[in-house]
């Protein structure tokens, strides 16, 4: 019968422990979320800054756009906030997507589109859309070791092509560590090569709220609307002319509805939130550094992350299921993180704090931990 592999293969994920499913949520806020009746204290959440829990002004705009952004669907709402970001991170254009995943694939297919011997190389770290992205491209594509910039510049070294780009993230979103933006900058020069750069988990949170490219500029910046600034969406922020060359050849954007006038209302708040943030983002260092203390005494070995994406690893995905169940009957929402999202052996509890926890929070949450290791 046709298609009967599917019930193969979903079996075979069962038995390994990697089989995905759903959870309803009834509830949720930065720092509790309700499934199934149950309250939990949540860390497994990317509302940062716990902006979510804001209130928003009423919305006077309209909840759709009506057609796609080069047929009627560009409006001044649309032109107004994507201005507001090109200002405040000193670009000249901006184009707003959907979400982050199709940002990162369609532009990365978009760019090589018509590029004679492209060659792209990206943090072997890097998310799936961007891996998804330079796959799908018409260019050569390689990886580089995590944060390793000698491995970096052997592969631009060996490179003969003349357009070369290199996609790192800004805070990589299961080890929660840092790009190392300084170096990477000055590889892409000394190269010739652009440099890309996907902050979703930067932006709101590090450097006065600005992410990780306050100081270094990215070619190419993405940002995604649905961590820090608790809301959906992404804008890419780049020189007019790659902007109207995405709007030539990004299949994305020229052939879905634009993101509706009501969205970027609420995105624009947001932003405003955002940025006058200074007491949660301090709050939420606090809280960064707490926890890590308190799991360093408690003999809980956190990976080296200085952002509020904080993982344990334990190894198997069957002891990381385990142990996610175990902390659920103690009052704990947090996520298993298996293969393929991770490589094998590494799989892990992924905690991530916000603003809204308190240092009692954490404290209960690394008791729970102790008793469940």
């Amino acid at each position: 019968m046709a298609f009967d592999f599917i019930d193969d293969v979903l079996s075979q994920r069962n038995a390994q422990h990697l089989l995905r499913q759903r959870v309803v949520v009834e509830n949720v806020t930065g720092r509790a979320i309700t499934v199934a009746g149950k309250a939990y204290l949540n860390f497994a959440s990317n509302d940062y800054l716990a902006l979510g829990d804001k209130p928003l002004a009423g919305h006077n705009e309209r909840s759709g756009s009506h057609s796609s952004p080069l047929v009627t669907g560009y409006h001044a709402s649309h032109r107004e906030l994507e201005k507001r970001f090109c200002e405040l991170l000193g670009y000249e254009a901006a184009m707003l997507f959907a979400s982050g995943f199709s940002a990162n694939v369609s532009v990365l297919k978009a760019l090589f589109n018509d590029a004679p011997e492209g060659f792209i190389v990206q943090d072997k770290l890097n998310h799936a859309s961007l891996i998804d992205g330079g796959l799908q491209s018409n260019a050569q594509m390689q990886r580089f070791n995590h944060n390793n910039i000698a491995h970096l510049q052997a592969r631009l070294s060996k490179s003969k092509s003349c357009n070369k780009l290199v996609v790192s993230e800004g805070v990589f979103s299961m080890d929660g560590d840092c790009a190392p933006m300084q170096e990477l900058r000055a590889t892409c020069d000394q190269h010739h090569a652009w440099f890309m750069l996907d902050d979703a988990h930067g932006f709101g949170v590090l450097n006065e709220g600005l992410g990780s490219a306050r100081d270094v500029k990215p070619d190419i910046l993405v940002l995604t609307f649905g961590k820090a600034m608790a809301c959906n969406g992404a804008i890419v922020l780049a020189k007019n002319n790659v902007i109207d060359l995405l709007l030539q050849a990004n299949r994305d954007y020229i052939y879905s509805t634009a993101v509706s006038p009501l969205q970027c209302d609420v995105v624009s708040q947001r932003l405003t939130q955002l940025l006058n943030a200074h007491q949660e983002r301090e709050h939420l260092a606090q809280l960064i550094r707490y926890l890590r203390k308190q799991c360093e005494h408690a003999g809980l070995a956190l990976m080296a992350s200085e952002t509020p994406i904080q993982p344990l690893v334990v190894g198997d995905s069957e002891s990381a299921l385990e142990m996610q169940q175990a902390l659920r009957k103690k009052g704990i929402w947090l996520s298993a993180i298996r293969p393929p999202t991770v490589a094998q052996n590494t799989a892990r509890l992924r905690i991530t704090l916000s603003a809204a926890h308190t240092f009692e929070d954490v404290d209960t949450l690394v008791s729970a931990l102790e008793q469940c290791r």
